[in-house]
């Protein structure tokens, strides 16, 4: 039999489902209170304390913190540009913290400035439910990425605490430090030290950013000084976590084609990164004739090429190659290229199909070096992740929000990596997507709707509070 405060607490949940769904879809009181005595198991009041008041997001408020936090840049509206530990990165934590502050959050830091803003529950030494994202922001990029899963949390926290709602487990709102790999050339900086990962904790000792600046400088003059044995603080307690879930744009153009409301993340790809340079002999651009040239230049446009050919040969349309940086030196229209440098990106679901990829382009680089007569001098796989899988629990608590609130949903795969690739190394993971605007990211163009926003939100919110009671 449920006990009291157990019935409470599906009660008070149970308000909340039926608001969001009277709010979502129009549906009457009648429905209202049938909704609620199916779940809480007894009848519903016909008195004033029945489930009268919406289930409502404070859209106006969630776009003008957003609006507010785009402000926080170093490149002109509409683009937004904000560097790890730069002053408008700075400027942004301390927005994001006073939020947390003003919703009565117990507010603290880890060493890399991870942000943590908890609830706390009826039960607090239970693990938490978390959910959070980013803010920071590549060159030239948009005002959503990461920011929705951050304002968004915090917004659905606001809307569980104004509903009554008492969590049992603790819920905590996490912004997480560096996903961009901008400054320091490291994704998911932040959340991959939660995650415990030792060799990130070594490499920060001595990594520097293209300025010659360390990690460890940068990090002071934003205010985390820290002695390096203070990095492994920052690893994650074994079952900190009962689950996280993480609320973001889609970054793709599925959800908004198919007019879907709601994607449910089942699978993270893996992602992999890999720097390459090759050198060859230069020269003046009009002397040298063609047959006599060792051109790096060439080189590293051939291997461009045959990493589109090596994608294409797996068979499979979830392998994906880019090159995003390809540099040549000196950089001059009259001479031949003596150094050039590549970085590529493969992502694929399945890591063994990503493997095989990464080692053809690894061979097409040999035999193009000797074809070429230029040197291979570096051929290095910065990074080689496992992809991620969501938790069953969890897709199941968001298909249940999804149901409570009549929002259509699709499972899908996210290709675009996220700090949830590393929090399902230590906790139960799931994702909520939302649709932007023609899957525009990493653009100024970057949009997604209130309404999509704000349903991102009740799916979050009422995600956070079932599982709260779990």
């Amino acid at each position: 039999m449920t006990s009291e405060p157990k019935a409470s607490r599906l009660l008070l949940l149970a308000l909340l489902l039926v608001g969001a769904a009277a709010a979502a879809g129009g549906h009457d009181d009648a429905v209202a209170r049938r909704t609620m005595e199916e779940f809480a198991g007894f009848p519903a009041s016909d008195g004033d304390e029945g489930p009268s008041t919406a289930f409502r997001v404070d859209s106006e408020g969630l776009q003008r913190q957003i609006d507010e936090l785009a402000s926080f840049s170093d490149s002109p509206a509409p683009s937004v540009t904000r560097v790890l530990y730069s002053d408008k990165d700075v400027r942004a934590r301390r927005y994001i913290k006073g939020i947390m502050n003003d919703l009565g959050l117990a507010v603290r830091e880890d060493a890399v400035g991870n942000i943590f803003g908890r609830w706390e529950g009826s039960e607090a030494g239970l693990g938490a439910v978390g959910t959070g994202s980013h803010v920071d922001a590549i060159p030239f990029s948009g005002k959503y990425d990461g920011v929705v899963g951050v304002l968004g949390a915090l917004e659905a926290i606001s809307l569980l605490k104004r509903s009554g709602f008492q969590p049992k487990r603790s819920l905590e709102v996490i912004m997480f430090t560096s996903e961009e790999p901008t400054r320091f050339g490291i994704s998911c900086l932040g959340s991959r030290l939660m995650a415990g990962i030792e060799e990130l904790a070594q490499s920060l000792r001595k990594v520097v950013d293209n300025q010659n600046v360390s990690f460890l400088d940068a990090a002071e003059s934003a205010g985390y000084k820290m002695d390096p044995k203070d990095l492994q603080s920052v690893f994650l307690k074994k079952n900190s976590y009962s689950a996280f879930i993480e609320l973001h744009i889609e970054q793709g153009p599925i959800l908004e084609k198919e007019g879907i409301p709601i994607g449910i993340v089942t699978a993270i790809a893996a992602p992999a990164s890999i720097t390459v340079e090759f050198e060859g002999n230069g020269g003046h651009a009009g002397a040298v004739l063609m047959p006599a040239r060792n051109d790096a230049g060439l080189a590293a446009a051939e291997l461009a090429l045959a990493v589109e050919k090596h994608v294409l040969e797996s068979g499979s349309i979830d392998t994906v190659g880019t090159v995003g940086i390809l540099q040549l030196h000196p950089g001059a229209i009259n001479s031949i290229p003596s150094k050039s440098h590549l970085e590529i990106d493969v992502r694929d679901i399945d890591e063994k199909r990503r493997n095989e990829v990464i080692e053809k382009i690894r061979r097409s680089a040999t035999e193009i070096s000797k074809n070429r007569g230029v040197v291979l001098s570096e051929f290095k796989i910065i990074n080689q992740d496992p992809p991620a899988l969501s938790d069953q629990s969890v897709v199941e608590a968001m298909e249940f929000a999804a149901k409570q609130l009549n929002l259509e949903y699709k499972k899908m795969i996210s290709r675009a990596y996220h700090d949830s690739l590393f929090m399902a190394r230590v906790s139960p993971m799931g994702m909520i997507f939302i649709p932007c605007y023609k899957g525009y990211s990493h653009k100024p163009e970057e949009y997604a709707s209130p309404e999509d926003m704000a349903n991102g939100v009740k799916v979050l919110a009422l995600t956070m509070a079932k599982l709260s009671l779990e």
